[in-house]
């Protein structure tokens, strides 16, 4: 499969709404993409979730967070959170995923923003030796608890990263499987989410996961 014909037949270019300088090939509609992928999984890498929009603009407005710093993006997706963070000065800038579309998504979508981003294609919760990994200063993570099953071992390899002293922190619109305990930092209405959330405008928040924090999920 030519990946990188499917990311730009897939996708416009375009720019998230809450995040309007960076810019993105993004899908419209998330079951026909689907479709169109064949894939057993869904096409995370062509949309951007409120989650990540939120992390994103976190970033960008406050660079003191991640700037001179290595940084880690775990689930990346489009790699819109790892491109927000290399545009600010990161040191360093590796984004994660198990999807092989995505890692070629967030490579192209990378060099439509003229920052370099390294690309993994590696499941952190499998193998959190991943030295990109366990050699990041900061760690971030935009939209990984939507999932029952997804949610406790990512959290549990978040956990790991901020006990070892990474500075962590997770962009979510509050879903269910969020554990409690986390510190919001930060809080953003996301609009034009009706393609992908149950509404049209999503409140998201950028919450801080510190050593010891949300110990019982």
């Amino acid at each position: 499969m030519d990946e990188r014909a499917v990311v730009r037949g897939l996708t416009r270019l375009t720019s998230p709404p809450l995040v309007p300088e960076i810019r993105l090939r993004l899908a419209e509609e998330p079951f026909a993409t689907w479709t169109a992928t064949r894939a057993d999984d869904p096409p995370f890498w062509a949309f951007a979730w409120s989650g990540g929009q939120a992390l994103a603009r976190f970033v960008l407005d406050r660079p003191e967070a991640v700037a001179g710093r290595r940084v880690a993006d775990i689930a990346s997706g489009s790699g819109l959170v790892a491109i927000a963070a290399a545009l600010v000065g990161a040191a360093a800038v590796t984004a994660f995923d198990v999807d092989p579309l995505a890692q070629t998504a967030a490579a192209e979508n990378a060099a439509l923003n003229n920052v370099v981003v390294e690309t993994v294609r590696a499941d952190v919760t499998a193998d959190e030796s991943a030295s990109e990994l366990k050699a990041a200063d900061v760690v971030l993570a935009g939209d990984v608890c939507y999932d029952p099953d997804m949610a406790p071992p990512m959290l549990a390899v978040l956990r790991a990263c901020a006990e070892r002293g990474a500075h962590v922190l997770v962009g979510d619109p509050r879903r269910p499987y969020l554990p409690r305990g986390l510190e919001a930092v930060a809080e953003y209405d996301v609009p034009e989410t009706g393609n992908l959330e149950e509404r049209d405008t999503t409140r998201a928040a950028v919450f801080e996961l510190r050593p010891g924090s949300a110990a019982n999920g």
